[in-house]
C-alpha cells in the first residue's frame, strides 16, 4: 500500500481533517497578535490540509471511495462525509491552491490591507477554504449548505478588504447575488427533503427516482441548479464575478478565481449526476439544451467583452465567465468524453487563471495598478513576472503542452463525438479571441517603451508561488496522467460505469 507508513487510525481521519485543520486554524489566526503569526498559523493550516488531500486522494484511487461518520452517527441521522475520484480532486486542487496563495500573501496582504487588520484577513482566508473544503467532502445536501454560507460570508468580508472604495459595492453586490442562490438552493433541498424525508446524498439518489414524474421534484431540481449556476456565475447569472474579482485583493482574486468557481461547478455535477441521475436531469428535463446555449453565449460573449477592457485584472475577470461557458458546455454534451473535460477544466483553468492573478498581482505590487501604464514596456521592468504571463497566457489560448490544450482537446474530441462541427468552431473562435485580448497584455509588456525610472522586479516571494503555479501548467500539460486518469475515473463512476 502506497501510504502504509501512515497510521490507520490517522488514515481514517483523512477525510475530516482536510476541512477542520483551516477551520480551526481560523479561531486562532483571529486570536494571534501582528501580521506574522496570523500568517503562519494560516500557511501551516493550509499546508497540512493539502497534504491530508494528497493522502487522500491516494487512498480513493487504490481503496476506492472513503466514508467518513462525523462523531460516529450513522447517515442519514449523521453528519456523513464521502469522497470519491471526483471530489478527491477537488480537495487537492482548493487545498493545494491555498496552499501556493498563502506564502504569496504575506507581502500582498501587508501592502494591500496593512497590519492592523491582518488577523480578521487571515481567518476570513481559512474559514473561506474551510467552507470549500467542506462543501467538496459533504455527503449531506444540507451541510453543504451550511459549508456554502461559511464560504460565502468570508468571501464577503475578504472582496470588502480591497483598497479600492468600489470594493464595498462589489462586495454588496456579490452578497446579494449569493444570498439569492443560496436561497435557491436551500429551498430546492427543502423541496427534496419534503418528498424523500432524507438530506444525504445516496439517500436521495436511491429514492428520487420513483418520485421524478412529481412537480415538487421538477420544482427543486430548477432551484438546486438555478442556485449553484448562480454561484458558479453561468452566463447570465455572472453579474457579481468582474467587480468582486477586480476590486478584491490581490490574493483573494487569485484564491477565489482559482477555487470558488471550481467546488460550484464540482456541486453542479455531484447534484446532476449523483443525486437527480443522469437520466432525470438530461433526458425529462432540458438541461442538455440550456446548458449548451448558455455556455456558448457565455464564452462567446464574454470573450468579446474581455478584449475591451483597458485594466488586464478586470480582463481576466471576463475571462474567467468565457471559461465557466466551456465546463457548462461540456456538461451540455451529456457523454463520458464532456464530463471528462468539463472535470478537467475544472482542475487546468484553476491553474492558468491562479497564476495569471497571482502575476498581476505581483505588478500591482510594485507598480500599483494593473492597467495599461503599468504594464508599458514590463518585459524590461519585470522580466520574471512578465514571463509568467507569457506562459500563462499560451494556457489560456491552449497552446501545445500546457494544461489549457489539454482541457481543450478534450472538450473539442466530445464535440466531434456529437458531430456538432458548430460547436467545435465557436471553441476556436473563442481561443483566438483569448489570443487577442491575452495578446494585447503582453504586446503592451513587450513592445511599448517602459516609462523612465529603474527596473525593479517583484519580491521573491510573490514570484516563487507564482512559478509554482506555471510550472504545474506546463507539467500537467505534459504528463497528464494524474489530472487525466482521475477525471476519466471520476466520470465514469458519475456515469455509473465501472471506473
Amino acid at each position: 500500500m502506497a501510504l502504509a507508513w501512515m497510521p490507520p487510525s490517522l488514515l481514517a481521519q483523512l477525510p475530516v481533517l482536510v476541512v477542520l485543520l483551516p477551520l480551526l486554524a481560523a479561531p486562532l489566526a483571529a486570536m494571534a497578535r501582528g501580521a506574522r503569526w496570523p500568517w503562519a498559523v494560516a500557511t501551516a493550516a493550509a499546508w497540512l490540509a493539502f497534504l491530508s488531500a494528497a493522502a487522500l486522494l491516494a487512498v480513493v484511487l487504490e481503496a476506492g471511495p472513503v466514508h467518513y461518520h462525523v462523531g460516529g452517527w450513522e447517515p442519514p441521522w449523521g453528519i456523513a462525509l464521502a469522497v470519491d475520484a471526483a471530489n478527491a480532486l477537488v480537495l487537492l486542487l482548493v487545498s493545494a491552491i491555498a496552499a501556493v496563495v498563502l506564502p504569496y500573501a504575506r507581502l500582498s496582504v501587508q501592502k494591500e490591507i496593512g497590519d492592523t487588520r491582518a488577523p480578521l484577513f487571515y481567518a476570513a482566508l481559512s474559514l473561506l477554504v474551510a467552507g470549500l473544503l467542506g462543501i467538496s467532502a459533504s455527503g449531506d445536501a444540507f451541510n453543504v449548505f451550511v459549508f456554502l454560507e461559511i464560504s460565502a460570508l468570508a468571501t464577503y468580508v475578504l472582496v470588502a478588504m480591497g483598497r479600492d472604495r468600489r470594493a464595498l459595492t462589489a462586495s454588496f453586490q456579490y452578497l446579494v447575488m449569493g444570498t439569492i442562490g443560496a436561497t435557491f438552493y436551500l429551498i430546492g433541498i427543502g423541496f427534496l427533503y419534503a418528498m424523500t424525508g432524507t438530506l444525504n446524498m445516496a439517500d436521495l439518489a436511491e429514492r428520487l427516482p420513483e418520485l421524478s414524474d412529481t412537480r415538487t421534484v421538477r420544482s427543486a431540481f430548477a432551484f438546486v441548479v438555478t442556485g449553484i449556476c448562480l454561484k458558479l456565475a453561468v452566463f447570465p447569472l455572472h453579474l457579481w464575478l468582474p467587480n468582486a474579482y477586480s476590486f478584491a485583493p490581490s490574493a483573494v482574486t487569485a484564491l477565489i478565481a482559482a477555487s470558488s468557481t471550481k467546488v460550484a461547478l464540482y456541486l453542479l455535477v455531484r447534484m446532476l449526476f449523483g443525486v437527480f441521475g443522469a437520466h432525470f436531469a438530461f433526458v425529462q428535463q432540458p438541461a442538455p439544451a440550456l446548458f449548451v446555449a448558455l455556455g456558448l453565449v457565455g464564452l462567446l460573449s464574454c470573450s468579446l467583452v474581455a478584449i475591451s477592457q483597458r485594466d488586464a485584472k478586470r480582463m481576466l475577470a471576463w475571462s474567467s465567465v468565457a471559461q465557466v461557458g466551456y465546463m457548462v458546455l461540456a456538461l451540455g454534451m451529456v457523454s463520458l468524453t464532456g464530463l471528462t473535460a468539463a472535470l478537467l477544466h475544472l482542475f487546468n483553468h484553476a491553474l492558468m487563471k491562479g497564476a495569471l492573478f497571482m502575476a498581476l498581482g505581483a505588478v500591482a505590487y510594485r507598480l500599483g495598478g494593473t492597467g495599461p501604464e503599468q504594464l508599458s514596456g514590463l518585459a524590461r521592468r519585470m522580466p520574471w513576472t512578465f514571463w509568467a504571463l507569457v506562459l500563462g497566457g499560451m494556457s489560456l489560448v491552449g497552446v501545445p503542452l500546457t494544461v489549457g490544450f489539454v482541457s481543450k482537446w478534450y472538450l473539442v474530441l466530445a464535440a466531434i463525438e456529437q458531430g456538432w462541427w458548430p460547436v467545435v468552431a465557436a471553441i476556436l473562435l473563442a481561443s483566438l479571441m483569448a489570443l487577442v485580448y491575452i495578446g494585447r497584455v503582453l504586446q503592451r509588456g513587450w513592445f511599448d517603451a517602459p516609462p523612465p525610472g529603474r527596473p525593479q522586479e517583484a519580491p521573491l516571494s510573490l514570484l516563487l508561488p507564482t512559478w509554482a503555479l506555471i510550472l504545474a501548467n506546463l507539467y500537467f500539460g505534459v504528463d497528464t496522467r494524474l489530472t487525466v486518469g482521475v477525471a476519466s475515473r471520476a466520470a465514469a463512476a458519475l456515469f455509473g460505469a465501472a471506473p
